[in-house]
């Protein structure tokens, strides 16, 4: 990752517009003209069988190289209509929230790297080299995550995804953002194992789920070299990580 200020080039010096004085949004297709999902789901079940099953596009995913499974009998469950309303997620009562609870985002050994805005953990059950989640301590999903934030975690995803492609078993990492399970922001950083060429893309996550879990000791041993990685480049403090 190059330092910075290395190469850089000077910022602008043109002072940026304020914005109006009315933030009201100006938009073009008024969501009272957009799809709504009952729509969206007729044509899906148009589009499926007597049983309500899609063909499998086998052009697709299935038809890649890095496919993990074997098309002989792999066939896709019955869609199922649209439910009533959304399940609401942990946290979406931030007093119930991991946060409220631990606000310091805790000291344990799972923390990898923090500062006073963010925790970087380590998950513990994992069949890859090394897993780790990116959290605000603030309660912010990632629609309500304040300017500055935001900023802040452009810095922190770039130097992340830096800290774990220089773990020796890593090759790549994959970034990703569920938000089904839990209202409380979590970024997800997997490493792909070095030379696994199956493993490539987004099929890594069904191939982490059946692969033997990587020993403790082992995953604290790599989420150390990203910890120290962190703290040169972005400051902030290392976590304790077993030791």
């Amino acid at each position: 990752m190059t330092e910075t200020g290395a190469s850089a080039p000077e910022p602008p010096t043109t002072p940026i517009a304020e914005a109006p004085e009315d933030h009201t949004d100006v938009v073009s297709a008024p969501p009272a003209e957009a799809e709504d999902v009952e729509a969206y789901y007729a044509r899906i079940a148009a589009a499926a069988g007597e049983d309500g099953r899609l063909p499998v596009a086998v052009e697709e995913m299935p038809g890649w190289d890095i496919f993990p499974y074997e098309l002989d009998g792999l066939r896709l469950k019955p869609v199922r209509p649209p439910a009533d309303e959304e399940p609401a997620r942990r946290g979406e009562d931030p007093a119930e929230c991991w946060c409220a609870r631990s606000p310091e985002g805790g000291g344990g050994p799972e923390v990898v790297w923090s500062n006073e805005r963010w925790r970087l953990g380590l998950s513990p059950d994992t069949g890859l080299p090394v897993m780790l989640v990116l959290q605000p301590l603030e309660h912010h999903d990632l629609t309500s995550l304040p300017g500055e934030l935001a900023a802040e975690m452009g810095q922190l995803v770039v130097a992340t995804a830096d800290a774990v492609e220089h773990v020796p078993s890593v090759g790549r990492v994959q970034l990703a953002k569920w938000g089904d399970g839990s209202a409380h922001l979590h970024l997800v950083f997997l490493g792909r194992p070095a030379r696994m060429l199956q493993f490539r893309g987004s099929p890594l996550i069904d191939w982490e789920e059946n692969l033997p879990r990587v020993p403790l000791d082992v995953l604290r041993a790599n989420a150390r070299v990203v910890a120290e990685r962190m703290v040169v480049h972005v400051g902030g403090r290392a976590g304790t990580l077993g030791r």
